[in-house]
């Protein structure tokens, strides 16, 4: 899988989004009403990548800026948003790589942890952010009243 910087509304972008919003509607009964604006995923202060295969878009996912001034975040903090593989693709380590891309992506630009908000009725995310060192972190964002919503956080120091 090639890993491919693109913008959030890059139309390939907005088809994986759509899908992962489907998923969300499976599994929660409705979709990420997180507000996101595509400018936020735009460098500097944020990035967006897509994973091709075979010339298929078959992942994405970003991350945007956010600092102390804001509810529940860190100065320097990268919110993870939009992670995603397609189901034709999963199983294949793809998730692994891109989570490694946001994070190297994140540290050069000079942020220093990386955070996220998933839910529990994904079990498989879960697992790849616990293994990946990501540690339960208070809630933010959205979702942060939610019983379903669960918050991670990984210090990013050291890493470029």
């Amino acid at each position: 899988m090639e890993l491919v910087a693109c913008a959030y509304d890059d139309p390939m972008a907005v088809k994986l989004i759509a899908e992962v919003q489907q998923e969300y509607v499976l599994r929660y009964g409705s979709e990420d009403e997180t507000p996101t604006d595509p400018a936020e995923f735009r460098a500097p202060p944020g990035h967006f990548v897509l994973g091709v295969l075979d010339g298929d878009p078959v992942a994405c996912g970003g991350w945007r800026s956010h600092d102390s001034g804001e509810p529940g975040f860190w100065d320097g903090d990268a919110e993870i948003k939009r992670m995603y593989v397609a189901a034709r693709a999963r199983g294949r380590g793809f998730a692994r790589l891109l989570l490694a891309e946001l994070e190297r992506s994140a540290a050069a630009a000079g942020r220093r942890r990386t955070v996220l908000e998933t839910g529990t009725r994904q079990p498989e995310a879960i697992a790849l952010y616990v293994s990946s060192g990501y540690v339960e972190i208070p809630k933010f964002g959205y979702y942060r009243d939610s019983p379903a919503s669960r918050c991670y956080g990984k210090e990013l120091s050291g890493r470029v």
